[in-house]
């Protein structure tokens, strides 16, 4: 018996029904969404998007990464990304937590992860700013490249944008 039988069962019985082998890789909308990898999060659903129409990037607290930048960047040279929006979210576990924290958890379980930065968020707003602001100036991305920002709000599914 392995960990992952009810996965593979459910796509066995997802498999039967696919019907998405016509899309292409390319956002069909044009747009790449920066979220979190909560799981009370649906980015498709909440935006109104169906599955091939977006480049969905999530990581611990929707942060612009070096890697999301990296992908960012071939998103939009190579799969059609022709605007971003960079969507966290309230009641983020990454917003509750300092790097320190995770780093003295860790430590309790025999792990250093002290050569690791976790880019936790302890002023959301403000890093929502920042995360903005570096694909904005990013000077491997196009200086027209359409970027905004907004929070979902995990209780009410409404999104509260940012202006910048």
């Amino acid at each position: 018996m392995s960990p992952f039988d009810d996965l593979l069962a459910a796509n066995a019985d997802y498999a039967k029904t696919f019907g998405n082998s016509d899309l292409t890789g390319r956002a069909a909308r044009g747009l790449a969404v920066v979220t979190c990898m909560d799981s009370r999060i649906d980015p498709l659903g909440l935006l109104g998007l169906r599955a091939g129409d977006a480049k969905i990037l999530r990581n611990a607290g929707a942060r612009v990464t070096d890697d999301v930048l990296r992908t960012l960047i071939l998103a939009v040279y190579l799969l059609g990304v022709e605007r971003v929006l960079v969507m966290p979210h309230t009641d983020c576990g990454m917003a509750k937590v300092t790097d320190s924290d995770v780093h003295d958890l860790t430590l309790q379980h025999g792990i250093d992860t002290r050569s690791l930065e976790f880019h936790t968020v302890p002023d959301q707003d403000a890093a929502l700013l920042h995360d903005l602001m570096r694909i904005r100036t990013t000077p491997f991305l196009p200086d027209d490249l359409p970027v905004g920002g907004a929070i979902y709000d995990v209780r009410t599914g409404r999104l509260l944008p940012v202006a910048l």
